[in-house]
């Protein structure tokens, strides 16, 4: 079996790569082809809580991530997300690999945010802010220039020093302190907090934006509900609207019938983008199939170049 550290995943995932390989599984995903049950939560009281997140399609392996959060990691300087990536052979349920998913639960998840930037945001979209100063908001600062020829990108947090320290760590990123007009004078919005309230109003968007969320604290959450009805509404998938610890606390109880499939616009089922004027909102509670093919990419290259360490169970 396999074991790779997080050090070997990054330098075996390419982020365009990523990219492209989570629009072919979100097309995968509504168009049936992958398997994708429900996560079990274990809480911990007084802690957090673990998820088990399984996912297959037909060329992959057997894929089962098990992610830990505990907020209170934050204060001892560990992430509040820790996860480790299982894969299995799917002919015999041997184990394959075993990687570390802490890397890879980061970058899906505003890999698949800044995919719906590349699909639905305006083509002329020039001003992006990202709302958040974490690791969210990091991988979202590396992956937003490769969808869009932004003439700005902000970062905006609770703490400006926060963000004046995160856009410090990336060339031509500023730091903002005026949360209300970055939002009003933006193209592109991501949110990617852990706040349990909305972090902006709905009134700051300006016809067009796109905006995008990708933070998960029940049972508030830090998209703006009322938002919802301004706009259209992209989801990872249906589920999106079922209870948490399965669907996003900001979704619960809405039709689901409000939401698109980012797969189903994808693959042409239902329209994304039908004008410059439209609000376009992508609401994200992150799905196995994400870290599926991202460790898929991240197994063969490190099997392509000899990386990591073999070991016998």
């Amino acid at each position: 079996m396999l074991i790779l550290s997080e050090a070997e995943v990054k330098t075996c995932l390419d982020l365009r790569q990523l990219l492209d390989a989570l629009a072919s599984g979100f097309k995968a995903l509504s168009g049936g082809k992958v398997v994708n049950p429900a996560r079990p939560q274990l809480d911990i009281p007084q802690a957090g809580y673990s998820l088990a997140m399984p996912a297959w399609m037909a060329g992959m392996h057997l894929t089962v991530k098990i992610v830990n959060v505990f907020e209170g990691n934050i204060a001892g300087g560990i992430p509040s997300h820790l996860a480790t990536i299982h894969l299995f052979d799917p002919a015999t349920g041997m184990p394959v690999c075993v990687m570390d998913g802490t890397y890879i639960t980061a970058v899906r998840t505003s890999g698949s945010a800044v995919l719906s930037v590349r699909e639905l945001a305006r083509p002329d979209a020039r001003i992006a802010t990202v709302v958040g100063a974490g690791v969210q908001a990091g991988q979202h600062l590396n992956l937003l220039p490769l969808v869009r020829d932004f003439a700005e990108i902000r970062v905006v947090s609770k703490e400006f020093a926060d963000a004046q320290a995160l856009a410090a760590r990336h060339v031509g990123v500023v730091a903002v302190s005026d949360l209300e007009a970055a939002i009003r004078s933006s193209d592109v919005v991501c949110l990617a907090t852990h706040s349990y309230e909305p972090v902006i109003s709905a009134d700051w968007v300006r016809p067009g934006t796109h905006v995008s969320s990708v933070g998960v604290a029940p049972p508030g959450g830090e998209l703006p509900v009322s938002l919802i009805g301004r706009g259209s509404l992209f989801v990872e998938t249906a589920d999106a609207f079922a209870p948490t610890p399965v669907g996003s606390c900001e979704l619960d109880g809405l039709d689901p019938q409000t939401g698109t499939e980012l797969g189903e616009m994808l693959l042409g089922l239902r329209p994304g983008r039908v004008s410059a004027e439209q609000i376009t909102i992508y609401k994200a509670m992150g799905v196995a199939m994400e870290d599926m093919v991202a460790a898929d990419l991240a197994y063969r290259e490190a099997v392509r170049r000899g990386l990591g360490r073999t070991v016998s169970l």
